[in-house]
C-alpha cells in the first residue's frame, strides 16, 4: 500500500518579500518536509539531524 506524506498547510510566498524572507519561507517548507519524513520513519534520527544541520547552514538559519 502506498503511503502518502501530507504536509501542513502550505506556506504562502509573499509577492513583494525580500530575498531573506523568501529564503526563510523556503527553509520552513523544507524543515516541514524533513519533520514529516522523520515522523513517518523515512529518515532515521541521525539522518534527520544531519539534514537539518546542513539545511540550516545552507539557508543561513540559526534555528
Amino acid at each position: 500500500m502506498e503511503k502518502r506524506i501530507t504536509l501542513k498547510e502550505p506556506v504562502q510566498t509573499m509577492p513583494g518579500g525580500t530575498d531573506a524572507e523568501k529564503r526563510h519561507l523556503l527553509y520552513l517548507q523544507q524543515k516541514e518536509t524533513l519533520d514529516a519524513f522523520l515522523q513517518r520513519g523515512a529518515l532515521s534520527k541521525a539522518q534527520y539531524d544531519k539534514s537539518l544541520h546542513d539545511l540550516r547552514e545552507k539557508m543561513h538559519e540559526s534555528e
